[in-house]
């Protein structure tokens, strides 16, 4: 499934989109060679037929304050007397010495009931009628159809097939068209306690985008998805977070401006959603992850509704901590992204080729030495020969763009070599050539035009779906883990005789030049999604084991959070915990992901001890 996106006509000036409180912001006017772009309106796929039952379950949810039996309550439910004592012998004892400082400075802290949490503390969130007074106030806050409860709505943002993990729906959808907007749902969801799930492009595989068990307000920033100013002559550009990267590339495309954003994961992803995940793709072997120098800077509504810009748009800069890398990677649970200022790299001239070899571990050599040479590299992809089989198998259903070729059924490389000039091209090829086929290679294809190389990049391209044909009727669960490259084949030999062994089907696509692959497991039945899932399970901690991660490019989410001690050392995980204590003290800000249980962590700690 892809993410709902809300059609909208994007009339407005940019110099709405500018926050007050933000230090560095300003009028359009003071942006010299600045273009501003707004897009066409984007259709909203559709996504699912459950919408029947959800609509029971949504309605039972949350009540508007005129149905609530228990409207005399201001706060969120829980123990009422022990809370209340708390707050009146703490008020007691405090409110000499720091009573002004408390109300001045840490008012974002309190909810509902007045109670801040601690550090030590899990969070409490609000009760239904909170929430219910949340959505009124919500409601009352914003124009017609920036608010939603529709059950449709609710089904879209909370499901998708791309993902095996239990689904859980908000309880109400808000879509912002500006960082003041963003700043207003947090101040509403402080009062209220109620979590806040950060939404865009929806292509996340790990639950990042999850509902939270109590309820939750989805903060849908797809509307957000306007180019406010591209820099030429700097080689930058500044968007809001919805803005997918496909569309940045296309814009720059028609405007004539050989500049483009390297970073490609899957093409329905946005930009918010990739600083956040800390992605990367097919590209990484030449451009780096998002963990590279590519986001120059993000605007930043924090859990206590204050606006942040992380540093200027200097090219680099050695004052202090790089503030934007702390969002990097974080998941929506520090902060909401509003503004992001991306740099871009020059279009370069490519064309593609094709290599076939025996066996994974020959391949792996082969790119390995490849590398090593230097010569210009784009991309690197290794593919098994079950997914050769899968793109034959495809041919009929092949986009008009695909090769439409029936490969040899080997495992194989798609090089994409890049470089300033024809001759530079032909040298990296020639290289290339010589180094694979000392490396066994029994088949090497080169394309003879721009035509031919993108119809053999699509047959790349086309992975997902050609895996998911090969078993008709069924659905796959993608993952990835990454390894150090000479340790690839390894790993690749084990999770492929795994499966095997438990009678699974899944094809391999690796981004051999920097050790990540990605499996696409297919299964039918609850006992084969059981048995998918401990093979999973299994494969993470061979990455581990070889020093490796559980995840090079899909993120933590819900469904690898449980490895972050384990690949990271309890210390840095409780750094992690500390820095989001500090940052979003109500553990407001898309609970439940990227931080493993307290639970878990007490117990790793125990374990610890007792093997000292």
């Amino acid at each position: 499934m892809t993410a709902s996106r809300i059609p909208h006509t994007a009339v407005r000036t940019v110099a709405s989109h500018f926050c007050p409180a933000n230090p560095f912001s300003h009028s359009p006017l003071s942006r010299p060679n600045a273009v501003t772009w707004i897009p066409r309106n984007k259709p909203n796929p559709r996504r699912g037929d459950r919408a029947a039952s959800i609509h029971i379950q949504t309605s039972q949810q949350i009540q508007s304050p005129s149905q609530s039996s228990s409207t005399s309550n201001p706060g969120p439910s829980g123990d009422r007397p022990r809370t209340k004592t708390a707050l009146i012998l703490a008020t007691s004892i405090a409110s000499g010495l720091a009573g002004y400082f408390l109300h001045d400075k840490l008012g974002f802290l309190q909810g509902v009931d007045g109670n801040a949490l601690g550090v030590g503390r899990e969070p409490t969130y609000g009760s239904l009628q909170d929430f219910s007074r949340a959505v009124e106030e919500l409601r009352k806050t914003f124009n017609e159809g920036v608010v939603s409860t529709d059950a449709d709505e609710l089904e879209a943002h909370g499901m998708t097939d791309q993902a095996h993990h239990d689904a859980i729906l908000h309880s109400v959808i808000v879509y912002p068209e500006s960082t003041e907007d963003v700043v207003k749902i947090v101040k509403v969801a402080t009062k209220y306690r109620m979590p806040l799930i950060p939404y865009s492009g929806a292509t996340s595989l790990e639950g990042q985008v999850n509902g939270h068990a109590t309820g939750g307000i989805c903060v849908d920033l797809s509307r957000m998805d306007r180019i406010l100013e591209i820099h030429e002559a700097d080689s930058d550009l500044v968007c809001q977070p919805g803005t997918r990267w496909v569309d940045i590339n296309e814009t720059l495309r028609e405007k004539g401006i050989p500049l483009f954003f390297p970073i490609d994961p899957a093409p329905g992803a946005t930009i918010g959603g990739m600083l956040s995940t800390g992605c990367s793709g097919t590209n990484a072997v030449r451009y780096g992850t998002a963990k590279s120098e590519w986001f120059l800077n993000a605007t930043v509504v924090l859990p206590s509704g204050e606006v942040i810009k992380t540093r200027r748009r200097s090219r680099k800069s050695s004052a202090g901590f790089d503030t934007t890398k702390l969002f990097i990677g974080a998941e929506g649970t520090l902060g909401i992204v509003t503004e992001v200022t991306i740099r871009l790299a020059p279009v370069l001239p490519t064309t593609v080729a094709v290599a076939q070899f025996p066996d994974v571990k020959t391949a792996t050599e082969a790119v390995i030495e490849v590398m090593n040479q230097g010569v210009g590299i784009q991309c690197v992809e290794l593919v098994d020969s079950v997914f050769i089989s899968a793109v034959n198998n495809y041919r009929s259903s092949a986009p008009p763009s695909s090769s439409h070729r029936i490969w040899p059924v080997r495992d194989s490389l798609f090089f994409k070599f890049q470089g300033p000039t024809p001759a530079s091209l032909k040298e990296t090829a020639a290289i290339t050539q010589k180094i694979v086929k000392k490396h066994g290679a029994t088949m090497f294809e080169l394309a003879r035009n721009d035509k031919e190389a993108d119809e053999l990049w699509s047959d790349r391209k086309n992975a997902h779906w050609a895996g998911m044909a090969l078993v008709p009727g069924a659905r796959g669960w993608p993952t990835d883990v990454c390894v150090p490259v000479s340790a690839l084949p390894q790993l690749v030999y084990s999770t492929k005789e795994d499966l095997s062994k438990l009678g699974l089907v899944s094809t391999i696509v690796g981004h051999v030049g920097d050790g990540n692959f990605h499996a696409l497991i297919l299964f039918k039945t609850d006992e084969e999604l059981k048995l998918v899932k401990d093979a999973v399970h299994r494969m993470v901690e061979r990455a581990i084991a070889l020093d490796g991660t559980c995840t090079g490019e899909h993120g933590v989410g819900i469904g690898k959070k449980e490895y972050l001690v384990e690949e990271l050392g309890l210390g840095t995980v409780e750094l992690m915990k500390t820095i989001k204590h500090a940052i979003d003290p109500l553990g407001l800000f898309n609970p439940g992901k990227l931080y493993p249980d307290t639970s878990q962590i007490a117990h790793d700690k125990k374990s610890a001890t007792n093997s000292k």
